[in-house]
């Protein structure tokens, strides 16, 4: 396993996921309003599996690049990268305020940082990474406002937000073990991981919700669309920059995609801009800043 390497076309892809899974938000309420929650996560992960077999197939199908092989770890990152943390998000967003729900999404981060320093070579925490990652942090909260940790007082409010936050667990833990694989195509990771998660999530819907449902051809252009961008070609990216620059870079879309939802939301939707949003947006700047320092340095001043 090399050490991270972290790239112009590193931050590129991490803002391209920012601003994707940013706009991904609006376009799931859409959706929501013509199919249920469990199916949703089945339609949008099983096109996305669809889709990327029918590309892996015509690139020669290949995976793992050397005899080495994890079919186990495997198997374990494509239920923890997408079919599990759907799943709890889904049910966990009935009883937790959307505030919540966005502050745990955030708190990935945090998460994968201990992770990496004892399963990641090159990804030791410093104090300066650290400092930085709760300084983000609390931009996140900061534009979320009231809403970070406000109660709906809902009786299984508890077991929502330990969904929640079961969620975020289950991104950091796949973005770590999959640093750790040996030698594999990015294309086809990409793909077993979605087919995996949608063998996992399609029998759950069915299982919760009952047969799927018939939507409409709008639904039904709503799902392609999750399927085709935040979901199959963002997976991708994302592959691409865990294994190459390491799960603790690609931990700070978790940053970066509650200030592009809220600025697509102004622009698209027209809501108002929160007040907070340039201190926030301050704050998280800082944070990127000042724990990619050194990545910064070796980009701009070599």
């Amino acid at each position: 396993m090399t050490h991270p390497q972290i790239t112009r076309s590193s931050w590129l892809m991490v803002l391209a996921l920012g601003v994707t899974w940013g706009a991904t938000f609006m376009v799931i309420e859409i959706a929501l309003r013509g199919i249920s929650p469990f199916w949703l996560a089945s339609g949008r992960i099983g096109f996305a599996a669809a889709l990327m077999v029918v590309v892996w197939v015509a690139r020669g199908a290949k995976l793992f690049v050397t005899k080495d092989r994890d079919w186990p770890m495997l198997t374990i990152i494509g239920a923890l990268s997408s079919a599990v943390p759907f799943m709890l998000l889904s049910w966990g967003q009935q009883y937790v305020t959307s505030g919540f729900a966005g502050v745990s999404m955030a708190a990935v981060a945090l998460m994968v940082l201990p992770l990496a320093h004892f399963l990641v070579p090159g990804e030791q925490i410093t104090l300066r990474r650290a400092i930085g990652f709760l300084i983000g942090f609390a931009g996140v909260v900061v534009l979320i406002g009231t809403q970070a940790f406000a109660s709906t007082g809902a009786g299984l409010e508890p077991f929502g937000r330990a969904a929640c936050l079961g969620a975020a667990g289950c991104y950091a833990v796949s973005s770590v073990l999959m640093r750790r694989l040996p030698a594999i195509d990015p294309i086809g990771l990409a793909t077993i991981l979605l087919v995996i998660g949608a063998a996992i999530v399609i029998p759950a819907a069915w299982v919760v919700e009952g047969p799927p449902p018939m939507p409409s051809g709008e639904t039904l252009a709503v799902l392609a669309l999750l399927g085709l961008v935040p979901t199959a070609a963002a997976n991708i990216l994302r592959v691409v920059v865990i294994r190459s620059a390491g799960p603790t870079f690609m931990s700070l879309t978790n940053y970066i995609v509650p200030v592009n939802s809220v600025i697509l939301g102004s622009l698209v939707l027209s809501e108002p801009l929160p007040p907070s949003l340039l201190s926030a947006l301050a704050l998280i700047l800082a944070g990127v800043f000042l724990s990619q320092w050194g990545a910064l340095k070796r980009l701009f001043i070599g």
